[in-house]
């Protein structure tokens, strides 16, 4: 009796914490297109601010890292993940992204340790960029 109560017990702990911990699907291309674009969202790692980039119609993008010149780029989706490819740098640099409490939520998937980002703003107004691609 004392088995049948800890497997009893064990299933509904399983099946509770699948149903909390669910894992999240990443975002295709069309949803990532959908949400991020016309914004400029701010993103943190560790609870520091990483970065800004503010996406732009036709999967253009404007990046900064925090006090750094703004990088005109292009994402692309690429096998699940959306890869982006800035002018300064043809390397593609590739993530997944998914939804994490109404935000986004970025993993760094080109190199390994992963970098993982958290949307912490976003605004619908244009990235102040302080280099050479300064304006709209």
């Amino acid at each position: 009796m004392r088995a049948l109560i800890l497997s009893l017990l064990a299933m509904t702990g399983a099946l509770l914490s699948g149903t909390a911990g669910q894992a999240q699907t990443n975002l295709t291309g069309k949803e990532f297109e959908a949400y991020a674009t016309g914004k400029t969202l701010t993103y943190a790692s560790n609870g520091q601010v990483y970065g800004v980039e503010q996406y732009l119609p036709n999967r253009r993008v404007r990046w900064a890292f925090v006090d750094d010149t703004c990088r005109i780029g292009h994402w692309y989706e690429d096998a699940g993940e959306i890869c982006f490819i800035y002018e300064h740098d043809a390397t593609p640099q590739c993530w997944t992204f998914q939804m994490d409490g109404g935000k986004l939520m970025a993993r760094f998937v080109s190199e390994p340790p992963a970098t993982e980002l958290n949307e912490v703003n976003q605004t619908t107004e244009p990235l102040a960029c302080t280099g050479p691609d300064i304006g709209v």
